[in-house]
């Protein structure tokens, strides 16, 4: 059998009895979809890159310390190391993630609004700042899983995964943060002037 067809567990078995194309392969079958998370949370192509190889640096300390027992889960493991670094960053630099990344990218700007005029572009980029706005507002539980689900289009069951908490209450964070940008959005338009 060709090593690209077994199991994510005979790959981490490989590894730790010394054979490197083990995790070679197991870094290549899911670098697409952790780096994708991990920039989507950050929105920086450095940090997301640097969060990248610290999270393959702790799973790679992690399975040669023998302290690896997720039998069957290595991707919702993996996820996590790397939903914990993106925490401890902002935790570091006290700031929250953002929407857009450093270039100001965002996917309304990617959509093509035919015979826009310049007086109905400027209100849709000001409505999209004020909900930017808004969702940095947001507890962290709820900016997370939003983000997660909007912009990582992430499912509830991958959320609760990375996050550790039950679908419900994943479920039940992303109903609280469309409530909350609900109540900004027509409740309480003056503190989102003042803010």
């Amino acid at each position: 059998m060709k090593l690209e067809q077994r199991t994510d567990q005979e790959l981490i078995r490989l590894y730790v009895s010394g054979d490197e194309a083990g995790l070679e392969i197991l870094i290549d079958r899911y670098k697409s979809k952790l780096y994708t998370s991990i920039y989507l949370l950050v929105k920086n192509e450095c940090l997301a890159e640097d969060i990248f190889q610290d999270t393959f640096i702790k799973v790679i300390n992690t399975l040669r310390s023998g302290r690896y027992n997720e039998e069957g889960k290595f991707l919702p493991w993996v996820m996590r190391i790397a939903h914990n670094l993106v925490i401890d960053y902002y935790r570091k630099e006290r700031r929250t993630p953002v929407v857009v990344n450093s270039e100001g990218f965002d996917i309304f700007d990617v959509l093509h609004f035919a015979d826009e005029s310049a007086e109905t572009r400027m209100i849709r980029e000001q409505t999209h700042k004020d909900l930017r706005k808004m969702i940095q507002r947001l507890p962290d539980d709820q900016k997370e899983v939003l983000i997660m689900r909007h912009y990582g289009e992430m499912s509830f069951k991958e959320i609760a995964d990375v996050t550790e908490v039950s679908i419900n209450t994943a479920l039940g964070r992303m109903r609280y943060a469309l409530n909350n940008l609900r109540k900004m959005m027509y409740g309480n338009e003056e503190a989102l002037k003042m803010g």
